[in-house]
């Protein structure tokens, strides 16, 4: 199916004549889930060819039998087409229609094999049979008991979900989230959303406040009225945690409400605002702050509250130091380097040593400093020193590295924790700590706020914290700026390692991450002069269209002629989703250049992407139920059209995707650069071009090359390259928890 709908310049008659036609839907051709919109192909009964039908659907599926009202008109491009401009389903008459109108996917258990044996076995009154005696179809062979009450369930949510379809379109929202905004409130999805439609925004992960005040409004809702006020005050503040901040100046968060709330009928003024965010703060909806230089600031309580907390956790465990013995962690070391023939550097020698005897130490630097091995011998040390050791990275392929590099066992710090998707906590904390006396975090730039609040809380009193990490790599996704907060505060023992071993002065992707950090133009070589080279340069032309264009032959014949596997080795890397060099365009160029379709794979397309068994995709969300998180990476083992599942192999496990929850996911052969934190890829493309100006910054580009382990090649302009080289203004994030650290008071 298209992803784009075709050319809507047409050519319509003042005054088209309104007719009625009838048929089967025979395929879609374009459907936006976003508004509706649809082309359509159209079997009308005794017609040798199929119509073209366009306009908006609440729901349409191949196999519906529709009335529709509209009026013909002549596409320059496209020719006759039906413009729709009402509609309504009625039961398809013909077996053909049946069977595809029970196969389309329509109903959970009834794929198009299953179909066929029931319009075989019970003709024209299959669905007269499905909707008074649905036990009959146990006469259907293939069809046992347990499959009959799983069609009858999703026959009646079916039911009840148009009911949710029409209420919804009536009030112009989009029927994307209906099966989503009925698993998640069931019978009480039509009062919910009625009494309140802001509650949508919060928990139907994909609709916004924008969605949620549409309806609200056209349910009577006033523009200036304190609900709506609140809502949009909200709704700032966790957009602003999406942009990794922990709050906002009361002055920016007015600016933003102000903006968010105007219509063309109304404009809120900032008093009125300010007078909801007072009240608001009255009944502990919203916490102000005011910090050192008198600027007001607000909070989300548990953003306020997490934040105090951990600062209070943090400075507590400094309070209770380990009494030092640093000649006999030298003796060992000694010992350790000889019997390995391995040396280390001062800054290394002194990790070791800080790391032996503090309750929370931070080592950092970047690629080449040998983190990694220093890692591995104070893991050497505690074990020699009797101590039972963790280690944990926020995402599964960094806890894999790390089990690699240690040979012992990782794992993801969701896992570490326990959590428990039924309660959305983890069952390690304060009450119930880690019974390891010393515990390892590596990729510790990835931890946000919570995560990391998480994790500190569950370490025992008398255990040691060590957070292994690269400060100069972007933040986390999640809000908060964790590791720099804690490095820049002075509170923490910090060890930054920046000798460059010789070995890995060889690499040149190491070296020019080295070059970006410093603020200079790396020496990266061209693609056409020296392709042996790690770290290389394709122009790529100086429009988008030709970065997609050298994109394609790299994975074309570049990088198979270099003995590696595109499907499993490369990554693409962008700094931003939309346009020509975004994520969005890269996944369905590179969708179809590494897994083409073909008959033996299965596909199906929502939201206009398709979606394919063998496709490589990423979890966009934190799913507690499925115990998947925001980053996660797996690729599609199955498609199953009869039970309406997608399953993805992720790295430890299967997990199943109904239809309606696929939203959470999105093809992964190109991700963003912030997607990538955490993860190493054999082979790294790195598009950079000046339209993405306001991404280029220096952390940006030093964490998309350092994410490759054996070649990473940059396409696109030197301009673009130098933007990044000398932007060190990657985005201020408002957190407080380096004050905090500094001022907070024991308590």
């Amino acid at each position: 199916m298209s992803t784009a709908p075709p050319n809507q310049q047409q050519q319509v008659n003042a005054t088209p004549k309104h007719e009625s036609i009838t048929g089967v839907v025979e395929r879609l051709t374009y459907y936006s889930q976003e508004s509706g919109y649809t082309v359509a192909r159209l079997q009308r009964p005794g017609a040798k060819e199929l119509t073209t039908i366009t306009g908006s659907f609440a729901d349409i599926q191949p196999g519906q039998t529709l009335q529709l009202t509209g009026f013909w008109r002549e596409h320059p491009q496209y020719g006759l087409q039906f413009q729709v401009v009402n509609y309504k389903e009625t039961k398809p008459a013909t077996l053909t229609g049946i069977e595809k109108y029970l196969g389309s996917g329509l109903i959970k258990g009834v794929g198009p094999v299953t179909a066929k044996r029931i319009v075989t076995h019970f003709g024209t009154e299959t669905l007269d049979i499905i909707e008074t005696q649905i036990d009959r179809l146990i006469e259907v062979n293939g069809i046992a008991k347990k499959r009959i009450k799983l069609i009858k369930n999703a026959w009646e949510t079916q039911k009840a979900i148009k009911e949710v379809m029409v209420f919804l379109q009536s009030h112009g929202v989009s029927t994307t989230y209906a099966v989503k905004i009925y698993k998640q409130y069931q019978d009480k999805a039509i009062a919910t959303v009625t009494e309140n439609p802001y509650q949508l925004a919060t928990d139907i992960y994909g609709i916004g406040f924008l969605t949620a005040d549409k309806i609200a409004r056209n349910l009577g809702v006033p523009a200036d009225s304190q609900f709506r006020y609140c809502a949009g005050l909200v709704h700032a503040l966790s957009e602003a945690a999406e942009d990794g901040h922990c709050y906002l100046p009361q002055t920016e968060l007015i600016e933003s409400v102000t903006k968010l709330l105007t219509t063309a009928d109304h404009q809120p003024t900032a008093d009125a605002i300010t007078q909801s965010i007072k009240d608001m703060a009255l009944k502990d909806e919203l916490i102000r702050e005011r910090d050192s230089d008198k600027t007001l600031n607000c909070y989300k309580p548990t953003y306020f509250h997490t934040e105090q907390n951990l600062a209070q956790l943090v400075r507590n465990r400094l309070t209770y130091p380990i009494n030092p013995d640093i000649p006999r962690v030298r003796a060992w070391l000694e010992r350790f380097c000889t019997s390995r023939q391995v040396s280390l550097s001062a800054e290394q020698q002194q990790a070791v040593e800080v790391a032996a005897y503090s309750r929370f130490t931070v080592i950092t630097g970047g690629p080449g400093v040998g983190k990694t091995f220093t890692t591995h011998t104070i893991v050497s040390l505690w074990k020699a020193m009797g101590k039972s050791i963790a280690l944990c990275a926020p995402t599964g392929r960094a806890a894999q590295r790390l089990s690699e590099m240690t040979g012992l066992e990782a794992k993801t710090i969701h896992r570490l924790l326990e959590f428990d998707p039924r309660s959305r906590s983890f069952k390690r904390d304060r009450t119930n700590p880690l019974p390891q006396s010393a515990i390892i975090v590596d990729e510790a730039s990835m931890q946000d706020l919570f995560l990391a609040y998480s994790l500190v809380e569950a370490v025992a009193d008398n255990a040691q914290l060590l957070l292994v990490g690269d400060i100069d790599q972007l933040p986390s996704v999640g809000a908060g700026n964790v590791l720099a907060d804690l490095i820049n505060s002075g509170k923490v023992p910090v060890v930054r390692l920046t000798q460059v071993f010789r070995q890995a002065a060889t690499s040149k992707i190491i070296t020019a991450a080295h070059q970006i950090n410093q603020g200079q133009y790396p020496n990266i070589e061209s693609i056409s002069d020296t392709p042996q080279s790690d770290c290389l340069w394709h122009g790529g032309g100086f429009q988008p269209e030709h970065g997609v264009q050298a994109i394609s032959e790299l994975i074309s014949d570049f990088i198979p002629n270099l003995g590696f596997n595109p499907a499993t080795d490369v990554q693409v890397l962008a700094p931003m989703i939309r346009g020509l060099v975004g994520t969005r365009n890269l996944n369905n160029v590179l969708q179809q250049l590494i897994n083409p379709p073909s008959p033996d794979k299965v596909e199906i397309t929502r939201g206009g992407t398709i979606f394919r068994t063998g496709d490589r995709i990423i979890q966009l969300t934190n799913d507690y139920q499925r115990e998947v998180f925001n980053g996660d990476v797996g690729f599609i083992s199955t498609i199953d059209t009869e039970e309406q599942e997608v399953i993805v192999q992720y790295q430890e496990r299967d997990v199943i995707y109904d239809y309606a929850d696929l939203n959470e996911i999105a093809l992964a052969w190109s991700v963003s650069i912030h997607k990538s934190q955490g993860s190493e890829y054999p082979v790294v493309i790195l598009p950079l071009y000046t339209q993405h100006y306001m991404m280029l910054t220096r952390n940006l580009l030093y964490t998309g090359l350092t994410r490759a382990k054996k070649l990473a090649i940059i396409i696109g302009s030197k301009k673009a390259i130098q933007m990044c080289v000398r932007s060190t203004k990657s985005q201020e994030r408002y957190t407080r928890l380096q004050q905090r650290l500094v001022q907070v008071s024991l308590q």
